[in-house]
């Protein structure tokens, strides 16, 4: 749980500094996050968490 919020936490940071960057206008960052939604809705969401999770363990198990 502590990782989907935090992973949630980063991407919307990056979104909203894409955004004020104006690296991606509104309509295609709005596309974006909705295709985020939809993807988690998907069977592909349990696997994408779970690869999250174990990038993030192997990541935490290498900087130790």
């Amino acid at each position: 749980m502590a990782v989907t919020v935090s992973l949630a936490v980063l991407f919307g940071v990056i979104t909203v500094v894409l955004y004020r960057s104006r690296a991606v206008g509104f309509w295609p960052g709005l596309a974006l996050v909705l295709f985020g939604f939809t993807l988690a809705s998907t069977g592909a969401g349990p696997a994408i968490n779970q690869l999250l999770t174990n990038l993030v363990t192997a990541l935490s198990s290498a900087a130790s």
